[in-house]
């Protein structure tokens, strides 16, 4: 198995059954979308982040499914690999409202979430709401930023919700939160603590571009060429009817089993028969690695054009999804293992079950 380096567009008909549309009866009223104008929206918002975006593919993919399945992203490069712009052009394309925030020693909780006022003319205090109240929110840094700043940033993306004063303030919806981290540094950091850590959907680690990709930023970059400007492309509306057409892609049993394996793979490596791994990790995924993994695998499917998810989306996703979540023992660390190394083991260990759907099934969407 390998990852597609970009989403392959095609149209599987698919009809609803009775439970799925019973559930979607209980949901806000909603443009219908056929599987033909899904497909072309995607094709659409890609050409458009392509627009602004040289390579980094696989970012642009992975920042897609968290959107869809109202995760959040962390993710680790060096300094200069477009993470701020790719975030911003993504809000841009998808018509949402955008903030970004530079993470510093020196920040305060109420930076990021807001405050009261005193007001000594009208003796009363104004609630000013902080730069969190947006669809788009990018971190910058944020292992720079003190502890109790961090906790109320998660605490955000946790509740979708800031309480000030003893009023509830609900941020906008749809909520999506980039964070970055720059991993060549260690000096005036406050890294995130492991169970911090395992609250983002997805750890996703840049890699710099090839001497093509870095000449065509260059003739884009370059004082003599206009930078291209991305367009929107759909709005905050559909966006939130997409996120509801990825709950409803449908998942077999065996598609489950799989991601639930490969869990159980992180934790008990013995039953998988690589039992030499119990020596390397210290701790395995949580459950939110086998959650994480089913919705990733559901709005992969769809950007891929397809109506039902497939082990291969789970096993695509998986890297990104697990790799924040294992904690290596001291022994990993004096051999130079690394989490990427632990999960291509695990990937090749745990089976599959591969299910050859009949011509005339009609996938339905639960």
């Amino acid at each position: 198995m390998s990852d597609a380096d970009s989403p392959t567009i095609f149209f599987p008909p698919g009809d609803d059954d009775s439970a799925a549309a019973a559930a979607r009866a209980t949901q806000p009223a909603a443009v219908p979308m056929d599987d033909l104008k899904t497909a072309e929206t995607f094709e659409q918002i890609f050409f458009e982040l392509r627009k602004v975006m040289v390579g980094q593919t696989r970012l642009l993919e992975r920042l897609l499914v968290g959107v869809l399945c109202r995760g959040h992203c962390l993710l680790e490069s060096v300094p200069g690999l477009a993470k701020t712009l790719a975030a911003e052009t993504l809000a841009t394309v998808v018509g949402g409202s955008f903030a970004r925030i530079q993470f510093t020693p020196d920040l305060l909780p109420s930076d990021i979430v807001g405050t009261r006022i005193y007001r000594g003319s009208t003796e009363t205090f104004d609630v000013e709401l902080g730069p969190v109240f947006v669809n788009f929110l990018l971190t910058d840094e944020i292992n720079r930023a003190p502890a109790k700043v961090q906790s109320a940033l998660l605490e955000v993306m946790a509740e979708q919700q800031v309480t000030i004063g003893g009023v509830t303030h609900p941020v906008p919806a749809p909520f999506f939160v980039v964070a970055t981290q720059n991993p060549i540094e260690s000096e005036g950091v406050y890294n995130l603590p492991d169970a911090q850590r395992d609250r983002f959907m997805m750890k996703i680690v840049l890699d710099h571009p090839t001497a093509d990709e870095e000449l065509t930023i260059l003739d884009r970059m370059g004082v003599t060429t206009a930078v291209p400007v991305p367009e929107q492309v759909i709005s905050l509306e559909q966006l939130v009817q997409l996120q509801r057409r990825a709950d409803a892609v449908f998942v077999d049993r065996s598609v489950a089993q799989y991601a639930v394996d490969l869990v159980q793979c992180t934790r008990d490596p013995g039953r998988f028969n690589v039992g030499d791994l119990g020596d390397i990790v210290g701790l395995g995924a949580s459950p939110r690695a086998t959650i994480n993994l089913v919705r990733g695998a559901r709005a992969l499917a769809m950007l891929r054009g397809r109506t039902y998810a497939t082990p291969q989306d789970v096993f695509d996703l998986a890297p990104e999804i697990l790799r924040h979540r294992l904690l290596l023992t001291y022994d990993a660390l004096a051999q130079d293992v690394t989490t990427d190394d632990v999960i291509n083991r695990m990937l090749a260990a745990v089976p599959a079950h591969w299910v050859s759907p009949k011509p005339n099934d009609a996938f339905s969407r639960s």
